[in-house]
């Protein structure tokens, strides 16, 4: 009697258990939490952007910040110290996926986290930054998206010698010590020089230097071109300021900075180009991809993108033939 009772109790335990198993199995899986890190250069509108749209991405696949997602978002506010250490510390600790934002960034954290999945956002080029070795395969645990076309610039730089005939020189206030800007200036020259224009390089070496290298432009140029510069563009509204005082065509890499106040680029919106790194990672983090077998991904809508209050701010007259190279009037013909 007593056997028969303990086997009773001994199968009720066992069955008891794979009960709690199953649902715990259950609930595990129906309400899965993730974590990220995010490391970030600088704060500036076209990388938040960027993380905005990541964030995005990852909210409308159901992977929501202070629900099911917990983010460590780290801005390293554009000292390089500052970035390896994020980079060290984020490597340090446990995360699902780990995000770096601009080539800085994206390159201390690809250099120092190696168990985790790492993706990147805003970089121009990942491979001459040796962030990955292929763009088609990029193997190891990082992957991510270009944030530049270099078609864009070809066609910006294209746009600038068919529509102003008076443009002789062209000043790029630059950070040499970006490696992205160093090779975006360098393929604006190219450009510019197929149209017998010159380059014409103002050093720029922190946002605090930034006035004064646009204010050494003046007299000496005819425009003013920016790269996607993070130290530049954290800075720009003194840029928009030289250019609007002195009547001064001003050029961006990028839509934000159109927004803000410069004439035109061609590009595309860094919310989009987020929420495109966003969707990889969703991939990721749902369906078990690996960086390794994710092909690096480039802007490829890019069109012309006008500010007419900058225009009228810059001495610039917007003609019929400006406007027709814009192939979405209604958004990228900024009122």
């Amino acid at each position: 009697m007593k056997k028969k009772m303990l086997a009773t109790l001994v199968l009720s335990a066992v069955a008891l258990t794979s009960l709690a198993a199953c649902g715990a199995k259950e609930e595990s899986g129906g309400s899965k939490n993730y974590s990220v890190a995010i490391s970030q250069i600088v704060e500036h509108p076209s990388l938040d952007a960027t993380r905005e749209g990541f964030l995005a991405a990852l909210k409308d696949a159901g992977i929501v910040e202070d629900d099911n997602l917990k983010v460590d978002f780290n801005n390293a506010q554009g000292d390089p110290s500052n970035n390896l250490s994020i980079a060290q510390k984020i490597a340090s600790e446990k995360y699902d996926l780990v995000l770096g934002i601009a080539t800085p960034s994206a390159l201390a954290v690809a250099q120092n986290v190696k168990e985790m999945p790492v993706l990147f956002a805003a970089v121009t080029d990942p491979l001459a930054a040796k962030i990955v070795s292929s763009l088609d395969k990029p193997g190891g645990n990082v992957s991510g998206a270009s944030d530049t076309n270099p078609e864009a610039i070809v066609q910006l730089m294209d746009f600038i010698a068919s529509d102003f005939s008076n443009v002789k020189t062209v000043g790029v206030v630059i950070n040499e010590g970006e490696e992205n800007a160093v090779i975006m200036a360098k393929k604006a020259e190219e450009a510019l020089a197929a149209h017998n224009i010159k380059l014409v390089r103002a050093a720029a070496a922190s946002t605090a230097d930034v006035k004064q290298a646009a204010d050494s432009l003046v007299g000496r140029v005819d425009a003013i071109y920016i790269t996607l510069d993070n130290t530049v563009v954290s800075a720009v509204d003194t840029i928009i300021q030289v250019a609007n005082e002195n009547h001064l065509p001003f050029f961006s890499s990028d839509r934000d900075t159109v927004e803000k106040g410069a004439f035109a680029t061609v590009g595309f919106k860094y919310y989009d180009h987020g929420y495109q790194v966003g969707q990889m990672a969703v991939e990721i983090l749902k369906d078990g991809k690996k960086p390794a077998d994710m092909k690096v991904t480039v802007p490829d809508k890019l069109d012309l993108i006008l500010n007419l209050k900058a225009a009228a701010a810059q001495g610039i007259t917007v003609t019929d033939a400006m406007k027709d190279k814009v192939k979405d009037k209604d958004n990228n013909i900024i009122q």
